[in-house]
């Protein structure tokens, strides 16, 4: 998921860039919020998987409507935090559904821990846990919830695999080549590393966007996970079947 954090323009010349070799681009908060739901469907007009990460935190009335308009403008994936509560959570997959086309309902992943904290960005905020231990608790409520998966970094893409089975969306940011900059991110891996653990999807922005020949940087990832496959997952549970996570 190529993540274009810029404006417009820049945006769409990228994913014209990318149209035929990227599946899924990812809209976040910079670019949704300069240019709404247009975005949206211009991306889908030209052939990509949409993923807006908007990370809904709200009253679980307005994580509901906006997971509903964002739905309803084309987005195929959406996130809300987990820490929103599992009532928050379960009101997101309401609102995607309200929107389903023929295509099926947007799917909705909850986000566990931000990849750019660490366990001392944590301890500021008041959570006194190792954050492989905050990123599960948030992922068993989140699929008690009914979400389609979660966000967490590649560090505990293995362990997720193996709580919420082979079915479940297990998407990573953090992702950085081999000696690309970290920039604001703090648990990174590489691609091949994060597929490995078990990620679904792995989300890649700077290192892609802002290369001197963004083509030539996807492709180069592209190459470098020929023959990757990912970490053997569980058993796959239903999702209000909390009882069998693991």
């Amino acid at each position: 998921m190529v993540a274009l954090d810029c404006e417009r323009d820049r945006a769409l010349e990228l994913a014209r860039m990318l149209a035929g070799r990227a599946r899924w681009v990812k809209v976040g908060m910079t670019l949704y919020y300069a240019e709404g739901p247009a975005i949206v469907r211009a991306l889908k007009e030209l052939g990509f998987d949409v993923f807006v990460d908007l990370k809904f935190h709200d009253i679980p009335h307005q994580v509901e409507g906006a997971a509903r308009a964002a739905a309803a403008a084309g987005a195929d994936l959406l996130t809300a935090h987990g820490l929103g509560s599992a009532a928050m959570l379960a009101a997101a997959r309401a609102g995607a559904g309200q929107a389903a086309g023929p295509g099926g309902r947007a799917r909705v992943i909850a986000v566990t821990i931000l990849t750019s904290m660490d366990v001392d960005a944590l301890a500021s905020i008041g959570v006194d846990a190792p954050v492989e231990q905050e990123v599960e608790r948030l992922a068993r409520l989140a699929f008690g919830a009914g979400m389609d998966g979660i966000v967490c970094s590649p560090f505990e893409a293995a362990r997720m695999r193996e709580l919420m089975g082979p079915d479940a969306l297990i998407v990573c940011p953090g992702v950085r080549p081999a000696g690309a900059a970290r920039g604001d991110q703090c648990r990174v891996a590489t691609p091949a590393e994060a597929l490995s653990r078990g990620a679904s999807h792995i989300v890649i922005g700077r290192p892609i966007t802002e290369a001197p020949d963004p083509l030539a940087a996807f492709d180069e990832i592209a190459t470098s996970l020929e023959g990757v496959t990912g970490s053997a997952p569980g058993p796959a549970i239903a999702a209000d079947d909390t009882s069998q996570l693991r």
